[in-house]
């Protein structure tokens, strides 16, 4: 299926499974993906906004605290305002959890890997993901 009938974007970190799975998953439902390198890329506030309204959720919803400066940044605190982690979130990209997906069917954060098919408006019937995790659709 063509990117101009369903278009798929996914902002990825290709050293994350996660990510990569996704990427795996929509190339395998027979889409071809825009795949956004997001640590190279960077980020806008609006982007960023715009993604989690997007998605119902917070910027505190989409911040990656494991691997990522969070604590070091006092994000993890309860006063950590959503305009700061915000504004850290665009000094630093790694600070934003992946795998986003934005399609026609809406925006999600896929953790895990299999919530992309929700997105999507046909996926394989199986799946294995790399650590040989078979998904099967529902």
């Amino acid at each position: 299926m063509s990117n101009a009938d369903f278009p798929v974007v996914i902002f990825h970190n290709p050293a994350c499974g996660t990510s990569r799975n996704v990427v795996a998953m929509v190339e395998a439902a027979g889409y071809t993906p825009s795949v956004i390198a997001y640590l190279q890329a960077g980020w806008t506030h609006e982007q960023l906004k715009d993604l989690a309204r997007e998605a119902g959720v917070t910027l505190r919803d989409l911040m990656r605290e494991k691997g990522s400066p969070a604590a070091e940044l006092g994000l993890l605190e309860a006063g950590a305002t959503e305009a700061q982690i915000l504004d850290a979130m665009v000094e630093h990209p790694i600070l934003v959890n992946r795998p986003i997906v934005v399609t026609p069917k809406g925006v999600a954060l896929c953790r895990p890997s299999e919530r992309v098919y929700a997105l999507l408006d046909k996926a394989p019937e199986t799946f294995t993901k790399e650590d040989g995790e078979v998904v099967t659709r529902e």
